[in-house]
């Protein structure tokens, strides 16, 4: 369920676009809004999960999505956000071949349904294609780092962006995974869970040439 402003536990930050998106895919897609300055525990508590433990029992053929291509030709935001080494990088960094950037958290229950689907498709791409999973939490690596060790993921790494300044880039909800070419202009974003190993992924991500 997407939960708008006004909610009790989770809140955005009052914002026309944010809120026509928020109208325009309620009922169409699950995901996930801010997480306040509590770390989530709210939202964790009303849907009987730990913060950092967030679950979907759903399988992955009803995961929900929005395909939006309206930012497309834009270029990726200067952000900063925090490497697995905790260095300042920017997307920037990953120019030179297609990027698939996922905003995320570990206490939306959608990201962390498809978390496994991205990791394999981390793995298969190899060097044709990067692919980094950046955490929104607030806490950043104090709750992102132990969810990593627990997660068992073989190829994604903790990049955190405690700020949620690519969130506030996107003007979006959780999940959002952006793809951007090799020149860092935008080419399509997903708002809300895919499957990143069937068959409407690999179509999407093939207008990249991966």
């Amino acid at each position: 369920m997407l939960l708008l402003s006004g909610d009790s536990a989770i809140h955005r930050v009052p914002n026309p676009k944010i809120a026509l998106l928020a109208i325009l895919l309620a009922g169409s897609i699950a995901g996930c809004d801010r997480e306040k300055q509590d770390g989530g525990q709210a939202w964790a508590s009303q849907a009987n999960i730990a913060p950092g433990e967030a679950k979907d029992a759903r399988g992955v053929e009803t995961f929900q999505h929005q395909l939006d291509r309206s930012h497309a030709g834009e270029a990726a935001p200067a952000a900063s956000f925090r490497g697995p080494d905790d260095a300042p990088v920017t997307l920037a960094a990953f120019k030179g071949k297609p990027l698939l950037v996922n905003l995320w958290a570990t206490w939306c229950a959608p990201c962390v349904a498809e978390m496994p689907t991205l990791d394999a498709l981390a793995a298969k791409q190899g060097k044709a294609m990067a692919v980094i999973a950046v955490a929104q939490d607030l806490q950043g690596a104090a709750v992102v780092d132990p969810w990593f060790q627990k997660a068992g993921l073989k190829t994604l790494q903790p990049y955190i962006d405690p700020e949620n300044a690519l969130l506030d880039a996107a003007s979006s909800a959780l999940p959002t995974s952006i793809l951007y070419d090799a020149e860092g202009k935008e080419v399509w974003r997903v708002v809300g869970a895919i499957d990143w190993q069937g068959a409407e992924a690999k179509a999407l991500l093939g207008e990249a040439g991966v």
